[in-house]
C-alpha cells in the first residue's frame, strides 16, 4: 500500500479507502450491502491487514445507520483511523434538515460525532452542491468547525470545477480553511471529470478521493455481452448509478479489462481499481465490498501496476474525443500546456 498527501496538507492517506455505504444497508442503500457490526469489524480488520488507514462514510447512508455501525465497530481502535464523513443531503423532513447553511452543517457535524462514538472527524466532506447557501455561510461554518477541533481537514465532494474554484477563492479572500479534496466518480466506464474538474484540481492541488470507481460493480467482470449477469447482481436492480448511455462501449471497455487481466492472472475489477489508482490527482481510491472476498479482491489492486501500454489500451477505449476548447488547445497551444492541461490532453498529441 503506497500513501499519498491528500492535497497541500500534510495528511497521508492510503492510496486505497475503505467505504461504508453497505455499513446497515437500509432502504436506497440496501443493493450496496447489509453489513451489520460483526461484518464491519471483519471488513475493517481486513483492510487494516491490506495497509488502509482511512474510512470514508456519510450522514445520509441508511440514515445515520452506517456511522453508528462504524463506531461501534471501530471502538477503541478510532485513533489508529482516519474517520470521513459528510453533510448535505436531508436527515429529515424539516426546510433545515439539508444543504450547507450554518445551521444543517454545525447540528449535521455534531450528529455525526454522536453516531461515530468520536470527539473530533479528521475529513469533514460537503457532499453536494448547495447552489442556495452563500458559500461564504458554508466556508465559515466549517472553518468554525476546524478551530474548535470537531474537524481536522474540510474537502468537498460531488463540485464541479466552477464550484470548487470559486470556493477554493472565498476561502483564500476569506482566510478560511480550504478544501484538500473533492470526492468524486471517476472510473473507466465515465471520465467526465478529466475535462475540467481534474486540471482543476492539479492546479490547485486538491486531491481527488474516487467513489464507485468499478462502476457500481458493472466493471467487475461479472456484466459480459451475450452473457447473463449472476442473480443478485445490483445492475439487474433500479440502481441507477452511475447511469449508462452507451453499452456497446461499456462492454467493449470491460473486454479490455478483462484480457489485461487474464495476462496478470487478476480480476477485470481489480484492472480497473488500478488503472484509476495510476490517474493524475487521485489520492485514494474508494472500495466498499458486500463479501470479505470481494474487498480481498479489490484491495489486492494496491499491488498491481499496470504498464503505459496497458493504460493506453484502456485510455483508447473508454475515451471520448476531445471537447472545445481543448481540442483547439491541442491543435494550437502545444508549446505552452501546464501539467494540469497536459492531464488530459497529452493522450491525444
Amino acid at each position: 500500500m503506497q500513501y499519498r498527501q491528500l492535497g497541500r496538507t500534510g495528511l497521508r492517506v492510503s492510496t486505497f479507502t475503505l467505504g461504508t455505504m453497505g455499513f446497515g444497508g437500509t432502504g436506497w442503500a440496501t443493493p450496496v450491502g447489509t453489513i451489520d457490526v460483526d461484518g464491519a469489524r471483519e471488513e475493517i480488520a481486513i483492510a487494516r491487514d491490506a495497509g488502509v488507514n482511512m474510512i470514508d462514510t456519510a450522514d445520509v447512508y441508511s440514515a445515520g445507520l452506517s456511522e453508528e455501525i462504524l463506531g461501534q465497530a471501530l471502538g477503541d481502535t478510532r485513533e489508529d483511523w482516519l474517520i470521513a464523513t459528510k453533510v448535505r443531503m436531508p436527515m429529515g423532513e424539516g426546510p433545515n434538515d439539508a444543504g450547507l447553511s450554518r445551521h444543517h452543517i454545525i447540528r449535521g457535524c455534531e450528529a455525526s460525532l454522536r453516531r461515530l462514538g468520536t470527539d473530533y472527524i479528521d475529513l469533514y466532506q460537503v457532499h453536494e452542491w448547495d447552489g442556495h447557501t452563500p458559500l461564504e455561510e458554508t466556508l465559515t461554518a466549517l472553518d468554525d468547525l476546524v478551530r474548535s477541533g470537531k474537524v481536522r481537514y474540510v474537502g468537498c465532494s460531488n463540485y464541479a470545477a466552477w464550484h470548487m474554484m470559486k470556493a477554493l477563492g472565498v476561502s483564500e479572500q476569506r482566510q478560511l480553511e480550504r478544501f484538500a479534496s473533492n470526492q468524486l466518480y471517476y472510473s473507466l466506464q465515465n471520465r467526465d471529470i478529466e475535462a475540467e474538474i481534474v486540471p482543476a484540481c492539479l492546479d490547485q492541488g486538491v486531491g481527488i478521493l474516487v467513489w464507485s470507481p468499478i462502476a457500481g460493480g458493472l466493471l467487475s467482470g461479472k456484466y459480459r455481452r451475450g452473457v447473463e449477469a449472476p442473480a443478485g447482481s445490483r445492475h439487474l436492480t433500479d440502481w441507477s448509478e452511475p447511469p449508462v448511455h452507451d453499452e456497446d462501449k461499456l462492454y467493449d471497455t470491460i473486454e479490455v479489462a478483462v484480457k489485461i487481466g487474464e495476462s496478470h492472472g487478476v480480476s477485470a475489477a481489480r484492472v480497473s481499481l488500478a488503472y484509476i489508482a495510476q490517474k493524475p490527482a487521485v489520492t485514494s481510491v474508494i472500495v466498499g465490498a458486500r463479501t470479505p472476498d470481494q474487498l480481498r479482491d479489490n484491495l489486492a489492486a494496491a499491488d498491481l501496476v499496470l504498464s503505459a501500454d496497458e493504460i493506453a489500451a484502456l485510455d483508447d477505449v473508454s475515451g471520448s474525443p476531445l471537447r472545445y476548447p481543448f481540442w483547439h488547445h491541442r491543435n494550437t497551444s502545444t508549446d505552452r500546456l501546464s501539467p494540469a492541461d497536459l492531464s488530459q490532453i497529452s493522450h491525444y498529441l
